[in-house]
């Protein structure tokens, strides 16, 4: 076997210059894309679907080479050996992975590769990935990796952020934890005096929400930061009995904060911030999954108020929460799409089974029905029907003047579902990795554990590198999103971050053999509970073509037309 060092790697400043160079061929593909895909200067649905495979190739291109990107830039002075060894590792995959993508759109839009064959073919190129992908250098980075696990994918945190760190990584080895198992295997509810109240006491609940109402957000700017180290350490423990616990009041509330009263806010912010009520989210359709403008559930006015009518889906939390914010078309002109939809917020008891009822004083009617699935139980997810169930004007986001910005007010909640979504997927993978990696030390297969095997290794160090990368690229972004910025980088970090679960939890069950597959293994529930991950908050699907690939290409017009 060839032995490979650190000193064999081409410099961190030649590594970013190779991806500097694909940024360029990136930018030459995305403006063809766009010329592609536009009639009368402005872009075209029609044409958009037609280019449906070179737009997901654009999205996710953009996405692997922002987490190159980033992986590389974290580097410094007192980067460890492992954690450099895991960056290049990282990019020596994505160079090739990149490239791929690149090439396909190229292709189909019949484009010279000469410069993009130029990058794969440079000297720097081929001594990265010979260097970095060989046996001996993973197998090294695995050794590395088990010597001292706590060195993989290091953040710095300021005072009060390791604090916070500290104190729900504790909760969540010490209290969900021990629970996480039997709830998945059992399908049971997140228990209230377990979980839930200590949860609320420690204002779980409120991160999302400014100080001055209620919650312990600053009241001048968001604190993403806190709400990724907080998700992240639940999540370890577990995803659905734990790290999803923000995701519904972090969209509700930034729903209300972009298009609530002043009224609206401080009735319904303090409360959401202390956890009661709990909350639902209502926005997907039997018939329409994440083509919002289509939905059709109806709000028909009334005396005082609006009737729901119609069915929602995958509400996840929908039986305990106290309110669910259903996205209503409250105009029943259908030709209005998104701008005839409204957000209404409704009512009704906390149910703790897996079926509720619910009559109104009036007759309204709602009734849910949680849905049997291979993973993420514990809060449940629900098919929920209505029939004229009252809401009253006073529950209608932004009231009369909120009526057909439904639309607006819940991509302004879901900003904040993706950037957690990927902090919820850190976790996991985290969870995964060290499992898969413990595993490996203690299994032995003639004769020698599973971790002195090279291929054995090169699965922990490759699985490795993708979490680094991925976490570091969801910290910075949430520090971007703190400063005002970051919209399109949280959509990408959620693209990246999910597959990568999926990735990473694979690999760590295929490390424990049959074993991995047996229910009594945390790794397996890892693995059903990481396939959420790309479909829900926006479907990967939907995300690169509709937001990502949507918003690349638009960009790439006003350049062209500057």
């Amino acid at each position: 076997m060839n032995k490979h060092s650190m000193a064999d790697l081409p410099s961190a400043t030649n590594t970013a210059t190779l991806l500097q160079s694909l940024r360029s061929v990136l930018a030459v593909a995305t403006s063809a894309l766009a010329q592609r895909c536009t009639e009368n200067g402005t872009l075209s649905s029609a044409q958009l679907d037609a280019q449906q495979v070179s737009s997901f190739e654009l999205a996710w291109a953009n996405a692997e080479l922002l987490a190159a990107e980033r992986a590389v830039a974290v580097l410094g002075e007192q980067s460890s050996e492992l954690e450099q060894r895991l960056a290049m590792v990282f990019v020596a995959e994505a160079l090739t992975l990149i490239r791929d993508r690149l090439e396909s759109i190229l292709l189909d839009l019949n484009l010279p590769d000469d410069k993009l064959s130029a990058v794969h073919a440079d000297a720097s190129s081929r001594t990265l990935r010979r260097v970095a992908l060989s046996d001996s250098f993973l197998l090294e980075t695995a050794q590395l990796l088990s010597r001292d696990p706590s060195q993989i994918a290091r953040i710095s945190l300021n005072e009060d952020l390791t604090m916070v760190q500290d104190m729900f990584s504790r909760f969540a080895s010490e209290a969900v934890a021990p629970l996480a198992e039997e709830i998945h295997r059992h399908d049971l509810i997140v228990p209230e005096a377990e979980l839930l109240q200590p949860l609320r006491e420690m204002g779980v609940f409120g991160l999302s929400i400014p100080e001055q109402y209620g919650g312990s957000a600053p009241d001048d700017r968001d604190d993403n930061m806190t709400m990724v180290v907080v998700t992240e350490a639940l999540s370890e423990a577990s995803l659905a009995a734990a790290g999803s616990l923000i995701t519904r009041p972090e969209i509700l509330s930034r729903a209300l904060l972009a298009g609530g009263t002043e009224a609206q806010k401080k009735d319904w912010l303090p409360r959401i911030a202390q956890g009661n009520p709990l909350c639902g989210i209502a926005i997907t359709e039997p018939d329409y999954g994440s083509d919002v403008a289509s939905l059709t559930m109806r709000g028909t006015r009334c005396e005082g108020g609006w009737l729901l009518n119609g069915a929602k889906t995958w509400c996840t939390f929908a039986g305990k929460a106290g309110v669910m914010m259903v996205v209503t078309r409250t105009d029943p002109d259908k030709s209005k799409g998104y701008k005839g939809l409204s957000l209404l917020l409704a009512e009704k008891p906390s149910f703790e089974g897996h079926e509720f009822d619910h009559v109104q004083e009036g007759g309204g009617r709602i009734i849910g029905r949680a849905i049997p699935t291979i993973g993420y139980r514990g809060m449940h997810s629900f098919d929920v029907s209505f029939e004229n169930y009252f809401v009253p004007d006073a529950n209608v986001i932004g009231e009369e003047g909120g009526l057909g910005k439904g639309f607006y007010y819940t991509m302004a909640g879901m900003m904040g579902g993706r950037m957690q979504t990927a902090a919820r997927a850190s976790g996991v993978m985290r969870a995964a990795l060290l499992a898969g990696l413990r595993y490996a030390e203690e299994r032995k297969v003639f004769g020698s554990p599973l971790i002195d095997y090279s291929l054995t290794s090169a699965k922990l160090a490759k699985m490795a590198a993708r979490y680094s990368a991925s976490r570091h690229l969801a910290y910075s972004i949430a520090e971007l999103l703190d400063q005002g910025g970051g919209r399109m980088e949280a959509s990408l970090v959620k693209l990246f971050a999910c597959r990568s679960a999926e990735l990473v939890t694979r690999e760590a069950l295929q490390i424990h053999g049959g074993m991995g597959y047996a229910e009594e293994m945390p790794v397996s529930r890892y693995f059903v509970d990481a396939r959420v991950l790309s479909i829900f908050e926006g479907a990967e699907e939907t995300l690169a073509l509709k937001v990502i690939a949507r918003s690349l290409l638009e960009a790439a017009l006003k350049e062209q037309a500057a």
